[in-house]
């Protein structure tokens, strides 16, 4: 997609999570970056579950590879041996379809090792199915899983997984007026009083309304213009403290626990506040010393101790 809206000179705002290692001029990414959402869970497990060994499974693809790098590198900074360690993926011909992951359920299985999972939508039936087996009891808080959609939760039979972890920046469980009535007015919209929200949902509705802030201060739909009058933009969201944009936005992390088909309590998860993402990881070696900053250094990935630009974008 870059090049078309590099081309097209449009903007773009990514409401899903993104695993971050770019920043482009056009994009601006709403959706929760690794600092914001897998590495918070990761703190949690390790400060209240009390997690020792880990396994970090997904579908072969670059969100899952991406961000199991930054989570490896940051377990080993916490001091977690290599071989305390699991990476496992599956190939995507798998997981988009109905075959199960036997390789990393099994291997995980005698280990009692926590699965992280940042899988394919539709693997996640198979990854969260497979938490029934022995040594993957919800109860012990084994798995935690993101990129999961509450409407899928409700699709197969979520007894097994009480206590499972979830780890998103949104719930529909979450008490405030705002996401009340945003619950509403989505079930009325699709006339299902049984219809649920998700966490992309509420980024779409923090980036359009950021949008139209901007355009209201740039006077002018031009992209240049709402381009530059973004960053600083301030927009409520449905749960917490209003967001606010930089190339990406500020996000509170939560965990939520399982209880029932559709339904979790939400809980902090490792950091409450509303930090910005990291375009680049500061886990990586390669990308720790960069930053992505479109208003005074107009470039994508500066080099913070060479004081480079390293050219346009990612």
């Amino acid at each position: 997609m870059l090049p078309v809206f590099k081309e097209l000179n449009s903007i773009l705002f990514y409401p899903v999570q993104y695993e971050g290692e770019e920043s482009e001029r056009n994009v601006f990414y709403t959706g929760a970056a690794p600092n914001q959402q897998a590495i918070p869970a990761v703190d949690y497990l390790m400060k209240d579950e009390k997690v020792k060994r880990w396994v970090l499974a997904g579908t072969d693809y670059v969100y899952p590879r991406t961000t199991n790098k930054i989570l490896e590198a940051y377990l080993k900074s916490k001091g977690v041996k290599q071989e305390d360690i699991m990476i496992n993926y599956t190939p995507f011909v798998i997981a988009t379809g109905r075959r199960s992951w036997p390789t990393s359920r099994s291997s995980a299985r005698p280990a009692r090792r926590p699965p992280w999972s940042p899988p394919s939508r539709r693997r996640q039936r198979s990854v969260l199915q497979g938490a029934r087996q022995p040594g993957h009891q919800g109860d012990r808080h084994s798995g935690c899983r993101i990129l999961g959609r509450r409407r899928r939760t409700r699709r197969i039979d979520t007894k097994p997984l009480v206590g499972h972890l979830a780890a998103w920046n949104y719930f529909q469980s979450i008490k405030t007026l705002e996401n009340e009535k945003f619950i509403k007015a989505w079930q009325a919209y699709t006339k299902n009083p049984k219809r649920v929200t998700n966490d992309p949902m509420e980024a779409h509705v923090i980036g359009f309304d950021m949008w139209v802030k901007a355009v209201e201060k740039a006077k002018s739909v031009d992209a240049d213009k709402v381009i530059d009058a973004l960053p600083g933009i301030e927009a409520k969201n449905l749960t917490a403290a209003p967001r606010r944009c930089f190339r990406t936005i500020t996000s509170p992390s939560r965990s939520s626990s399982a209880k029932s088909k559709a339904t979790a309590s939400s809980t902090w998860c490792g950091r409450p506040g509303a930090g910005a993402g990291d375009a680049w990881s500061k886990e990586l070696e390669g990308s720790k010393d960069l930053i992505g900053d479109w208003v005074g250094k107009k470039c994508g990935n500066y080099n913070t101790k060479t004081n480079k630009c390293g050219g346009q974008g990612s």
